[in-house]
């Protein structure tokens, strides 16, 4: 996207310089048919190019790739070629001249008359780890970005897997001391029964032989 962001630019400049000189020859009395059917054509590659943008733009940003935030500033950029399309055909339908404060806007981007470099706008306001990367390197950086947040989920899940088995475990040795409480309680039980069922026994015996001792004492008497 960025390549073919520099290539729209670009060709918006020369778009811009041939609409100079076919004026020019104009008003020398040339003849601008050639150049002529070279900006119609221009032009309309122009348009194409700004559309293919704009449909980047939105699969890069549907598929969450770039943030909403970049994804708005890239918008504003397309939005800016739109304006200059526009004021490109103008002036080439002879709607609006050179004159007219437009066409330093016209001139303006790219690598200009100059032949010197600018930095492109597709990137600006980046964060310090994407600046000066290709679209193809910002990319990779996301993926790995990306790659190492699953990493990050897939560690969680297995720590909230042993935590789950670590509970079942837990649950599992509650649930088998609970038993053994049962059957010490039951145990309990059965020997208090046990011993109650002795002590009966005990004083029944006792009563008896009271009651045998005072009989055999009074048949002696």
């Amino acid at each position: 996207m960025l390549q073919n962001y520099d290539a729209t630019c670009r060709l918006a400049q020369e778009i811009a310089e041939n609409i100079h000189e076919r004026n020019r020859q104009q008003r020398t009395g040339g003849n601008p048919a050639k150049i002529n059917m070279t900006l119609r054509a221009s032009l309309q590659k122009l348009k194409q190019n700004i559309a293919q943008l704009k449909e980047g733009l939105l699969r890069a940003s549907s598929s969450r790739r770039i943030m909403q935030s970049e994804a708005d500033r890239r918008q504003n950029l397309i939005d800016d070629l739109l304006t200059r399309e526009k004021q490109l055909n103008a002036t080439f339908k002879g709607d609006i001249t050179e004159s007219e404060p437009s066409r330093s806007t016209l001139m303006a981007g790219g690598a200009g008359a100059s032949g010197g470099t600018s930095a492109n706008p597709w990137l600006i306001n980046e964060s310090e780890e994407t600046k000066g990367l290709t679209f193809g390197e910002i990319k990779q950086q996301q993926q790995r970005v990306i790659e190492a947040q699953d990493a990050g989920l897939d560690a969680l899940a297995a720590v909230i897997s042993r935590q789950k088995i670590m509970g079942q475990e837990i649950g599992n040795e509650l649930d088998e001391q609970n038993e053994i409480v049962d059957d010490l309680a039951h145990l309990v039980d059965t020997t208090d029964n046990r011993i109650r069922n002795e002590t009966r026994r005990v004083k029944l015996v006792e009563t008896k032989s009271a009651s045998c001792g005072e009989h055999s004492c009074f048949l002696y008497m």
